[in-house]
């Protein structure tokens, strides 16, 4: 095998192969397009596509495909081949438009009436932001979607969107404190990911997790992840051998998969890479997740990326590592060495404070899925309820800017900003806390909420946007006061009433206790439980207006969204449901219907055998039996009561009025039928069950 630095990159056509390959003067045009934003020449294209064809066709590339994230919450692709037919022979060809621009059939993704269906025309555009790939013995170009009218169709183009936002503002917000020589920032981030691996013949037997992702049936086994001996445990070698492969396929594709191990529940692991620019990091995490499935198949295993596969147990998220940059290369939310960078970092470190407590209701939205649903707030992932971890230090330092009182005991000085140094602290001046969504982390903020099976590209541009109306705010204010005597006290006032006015937001204690949800009701602080309720702050005109004035969406563009979410909510619902009642009468309850029968037989016979002796040798039979035909019944009216529901659900058109609906009576169904078959299995014999065990589902990966 090469070593990792030689493989690294390999199958991306990145700086170093545009280098290598581009005409100096195509080369630097390119560059002022990724870095400065600027129009690529049709021209300039057309020479970048003839070298990103030569080079693909070396790599043994043989089509080409505009790689785009649509709303479906997976990647699409459509492959044309390069060849163009030449006096009775082909040639290989790839042109600059072909680059940057292709036409999709955009019919039947999600659209959420932007689009009728017999209006087919979608359109691909290229992100020269984000490098071209091999993927597949396919030349991949990422790419934004978009309808014929120009409305968003994917994740990825409010993404982008959302950067361009942030950076507006905060080039405003740098210019007062005197930057010399940055051009832009950026946001960067960086997501762990977190999957179960199940053996894919167990997996094969379990039409829940093959048609849900999820188990919608399953007893406890009698050991879980109580004694956490899985969490950072040896490395099984099928796992390690899987880890192996996925590491060398992320590398070739330039992805900086960096940490791996065991997570806290039974055949649960975690993938974490290098931070790098927020939408090549969204491209990377669905690359990640591609990967991730088709590599474990290579194994004999299954990846699943649900959010709560099995109840009972952890189920997985994805931690969203965020922070601000400048093209120098300083990261914003760095405290820094002199009075200025300290106050700048106080501002910006304001402004986010205030984006999350304004917008907290956006971003529960950007993680809302009916698989998260399960997982947030389930003493394993932060709650439904947005809040900021700060660290005692920093909390202390803001406590004392607000009240004009004493901080550093050294120095017996009034925190002053912009006159006094902030004491000098590590990345990490307390404990991490698990238990918040959204926790300051050295010099980045970890939005723990995001589902991990989502696009991280929706949390990343409420985000984005939510602090550049902060500093957009900010500058409004402060520019009027720039270079004057009076600029000093304006910063300080403003941050002090910011942090006054958005304290509520900040909890650095045990977000998993109740004690903590009747403290945020108090505080006004929104506990949002379910996507329904959620989804229904969407198209606030709070939330429209900040999405309009950054140009990230237009109000169409959200009502489509808001339409799309709530769809997908009830389809996903609804296919669980029926998944169950198709489980329940197909396979359990004729399974248990002949496993009592058979006990009852065997009791019969003994008696008979036993006329004149006590019937006590038969009693583990008879209660058996009587237990099964008890639970029978229950799951038969479970299961009725669920279909009969069912059909209520579809005579209701109303969007928002069957999320509710699916909300409050079908998942309740559910969870009663689940109940009453879960007890069903615990006392039927285990060969008579018709599936595998979450035992054998958890353990079963040697």
């Amino acid at each position: 095998m090469s070593s990792v630095t030689e493989i690294f990159g390999s199958m991306v056509f990145d700086d170093e192969a545009m280098l290598a390959r581009l005409p100096k003067e195509t080369y630097k045009a390119l560059q002022s397009t990724i870095k400065r934003g600027k129009h690529l020449d049709l021209n300039v294209a057309s020479v970048v596509a003839n070298a990103m064809k030569d080079w693909a066709i070396e790599k043994g590339a043989t089509h080409f495909t505009h790689w785009f994230q649509p709303m479906t919450g997976v990647t699409a692709e459509k492959h044309d081949s390069f060849i163009q037919p030449k006096n009775g022979k082909v040639i290989m060809e790839f042109s600059g438009k072909e680059l940057i621009q292709g036409e999709s059939d955009a019919s039947s993704f999600p659209s959420g009436g932007l689009r009728a269906t017999f209006e087919a025309r979608g359109y691909t555009a290229w992100d020269a932001t984000s490098y071209a790939f091999i993927k597949d013995d396919t030349l991949c170009i990422p790419t934004v979607f978009c309808s014929y009218g120009g409305e968003a169709l994917d994740q990825k183009t409010a993404l982008l969107r959302s950067m361009e936002a942030i950076n507006r503002q905060a080039m405003r917000i740098l210019k007062l404190f005197g930057n010399q020589g940055v051009e832009n920032t950026r946001t960067t981030m960086g997501a762990e990911q977190e999957y179960f691996l199940l053996d894919k013949e167990l997996f094969d037997q379990r039409k829940d997790l093959i048609y849900t992702g999820r188990t919608l049936f399953g007893s406890r086994s009698p050991k879980g992840q109580e004694l956490d001996d899985h969490y950072f445990g040896a490395i099984k070698p099928r796992v390690k051998a899987f880890m192996k492969e996925l590491d060398e396929e992320l590398w070739k594709l330039g992805v900086l998969a960096k940490t791996e191990h065991n997570e806290v529940a039974p055949a649960q692991h975690e993938l974490a890479p290098i931070f790098s620019t927020t939408n090549i990091a969204a491209d990377h995490n669905q690359l990640i997740m591609e990967l991730m499935q088709k590599v474990a198949k290579r194994h004999g295993l299954v990846c699943l990326l649900h959010e709560k596969p099995f109840a009972g147990v952890n189920g997985s998220g994805k931690h969203n590592n965020w922070s601000i940059s400048t093209d120098t290369g300083v990261n914003l939310l760095e405290p820094g060495e002199t009075p200025a960078q300290n106050a700048q970092f106080l501002l910006i470190l304001a402004a986010i404070i205030k984006a999350v407590d304004d917008y907290q209701d956006l971003l529960r939205i950007s993680v809302a899925t009916a698989g998260n649903d399960h997982r947030l707030g389930a003493n394993e992932a932060p709650p439904a309820i947005l809040s900021i971890f700060l660290g005692t230090e920093l909390t202390e330092i803001l406590d004392s800017i607000k009240s004009g009182a004493v901080y550093d005991a050294r120095q017996k000085e009034v925190m002053r900003i912009g006159v006094h140094t902030l004491p000098k602290f590590p990345k990490d001046t307390t404990d991490r806390n698990r238990t918040s969504p959204f926790a300051f982390t050295g010099n980045k903020f970890e939005f723990r909420s995001p589902g991990s099976s989502s696009s991280i590209s929706s949390a990343n541009t409420v985000l984005n946007t939510a602090v550049a109306e902060s500093l957009r705010q900010f500058a409004d204010i402060l520019e009027p006061k720039a270079g004057s005597a009076d600029f000093g006290d304006a910063l300080e006032e403003l941050i002090r009433k910011t942090i006054t006015d958005h304290e509520r937001v900040v909890f650095n204690g045990d977000g998993y206790t109740e004690e903590w949800v009747a403290e945020a009701e108090k505080r006004g602080l929104l506990n949002l439980r379910t996507t329904p309720d959620a989804l229904k702050y969407m198209l606030s005109e709070k939330n429209v207006a900040l999405f309009e004035t950054h140009k990230v969406f237009s109000r169409t563009e959200m009502e489509a969204r808001h339409e799309i979410y709530l769809e997908n909510y009830c389809k996903i619902v609804n296919i669980e449901a029926l998944t169950m009642l198709d489980m329940a009468r197909k396979d359990i309850l004729p399974a248990m219907s002949g496993y009592s029968a058979k006990l009852a037989e065997n009791a019969r016979e003994k008696l008979n055998l036993l006329k004149n002796v006590s019937g006590g040798t038969c009693v583990y039979e008879l209660e058996t039996v009587a237990k099964i035909d008890e639970l029978t019944g229950a799951v038969y009216c479970a299961a009725n009561r669920l279909e009969a529901d069912l059909a209520k659900a579809r005579e209701i058109s109303d969007l928002v009025e069957l999320a509710d609906f699916y909300k409050d009576v079908i998942i309740p169904d559910m969870a009663g039928l689940r109940a009453d078959a879960d007890k069903m299995e615990a006392v039927s014999d285990a060969g008579a069950w018709p599936y595998p065990s979450y035992g054998k589902l958890l353990f079963g990966v040697r």
